[in-house]
């Protein structure tokens, strides 16, 4: 999935350069498994940790898009229309798509307190782009651990821009998920 996530970025035309960031154990079998031109480096305990040393291999960047490996079937027209959106000075962008099932709020007894208008949900994909400033400031101001980069963005005042995703750029995370994965890949939808 890896690699597949790494050929997608390269493939978009839109990136210059790739970083990886994995355990600091899986580094050079890593680096054996992806081409020269990336480069491996070691990630944290935490996904933040492991952002910040993302950053900081990328120290010169203008502009960083943070990327999921499991979103291994995210088509590169998606990556170049967010690296688009930076371009014509967006500071960040993410791909969203509308959410289709009914979402409930639930305490932690499992009490429904709520149900939130799915007409203003959306579900966010990778990769999110950002003006490489914004991004470490962003982190910078980090308080503790985030799941999401354009949640931290969003912290710190700034307008986050979304754009329509698409549904091939799914998390792949449960066996099913990688069962219509595998499904796509070999009917050679992606």
């Amino acid at each position: 999935m890896l690699a597949r996530a790494v050929d997608g970025l390269l493939q978009s035309g839109a990136v210059d350069r790739v970083v990886v960031i994995v355990p600091e154990e899986l580094v050079e079998s890593t680096r054996t498994l992806l081409p020269g031109n990336v480069t491996v480096v070691a990630g944290g305990s935490e996904r933040t940790d492991s952002v910040r040393a993302g950053l900081a291999a990328a120290d010169d960047a203008d502009y960083v898009l943070v990327h999921d490996a499991a979103r291994a079937l995210t088509p590169p027209s998606l990556i170049s229309r967010v690296v688009a959106e930076l371009r014509c000075g967006r500071n960040a962008v993410i791909p969203v798509l509308p959410v289709t099932d009914t979402i409930k709020t639930v305490d932690v007894l499992g009490a429904v307190t709520g149900t939130p208008e799915r007409s203003e949900l959306r579900a966010v994909q990778t990769p999110q782009g950002f003006t490489a400033d914004l991004l470490r400031r962003a982190y910078d101001a980090a308080d503790g651990i985030a799941t999401d980069d354009a949640g931290l963005v969003e912290r710190l005042g700034e307008r986050v821009r979304s754009i329509v995703g698409e549904p091939t750029a799914f998390k792949i995370t449960t066996p099913l998920d990688l069962l219509l994965a595998r499904a796509l890949v070999e009917e050679g939808a992606h």
